[in-house]
């Protein structure tokens, strides 16, 4: 019996201590990021005839209790090419802040999306410049109109045992 006891308790101690290690094996290995590699340049090719232009909010902090508290976010812009078939090319992606100044852009080339292909862009938590009114303005063009990326903002953080996580998603503001 005590022999039990010992044996439940070395395998509830070891499976403790395996618990905090980092797990490879959680890892998603079928998760891949498109950057902006040379393959994707789009500097060459003219805009496709279809084109749009997005708004996409941005929240770099919250109101918190006060107006004077603000709870800091991170938050990442996804540009989601959701045709099966056609690419698209994302000429423009531009950051502004609460006051509408223009703060930088994320692009130097167009660059182009392969189908259901995903770029995505951070805006990291300590980044104040934005504020609570930041946005991106992201230009994209495509073949025809039945190109519809999906384009969202999720903002994030953690706090002690305080978290917040919300989305935005685009709202488009010159289609042609």
């Amino acid at each position: 019996m005590q022999n039990t006891r010992l044996l439940l308790i070395v395998f509830i101690c070891s499976q403790a201590l395996y618990s905090c290690q980092p797990n490879a094996a959680k890892e998603n290995f079928f998760t891949t990021e498109v950057t902006e590699s040379t393959a994707l340049d789009a500097s060459n090719m003219a805009p496709f005839p279809y084109a749009d232009t997005v708004y996409v909010p941005i929240y770099s902090d919250i109101y918190s209790r006060t107006k004077d508290m603000r709870f800091l976010l991170t938050a990442t812009l996804s540009i989601r090419n959701t045709s099966l078939q056609d690419s698209m090319i994302v000429s423009t992606i531009d950051y502004y802040n609460t006051q509408g100044q223009f703060l930088h852009s994320y692009l130097d080339h167009p660059i182009i999306l392969p189908p259901m292909a995903t770029i995505e862009y951070v805006v990291e938590q300590e980044d104040r410049s934005g504020g609570s009114g930041a946005n991106f303005i992201v230009v994209w063009s495509g073949r025809n109109e039945h190109i519809n990326p999906l384009i969202q903002s999720v903002m994030i953080s953690v706090s002690g045992q305080q978290g917040v996580a919300f989305s935005c998603d685009g709202v488009s503001t010159r289609r042609k």
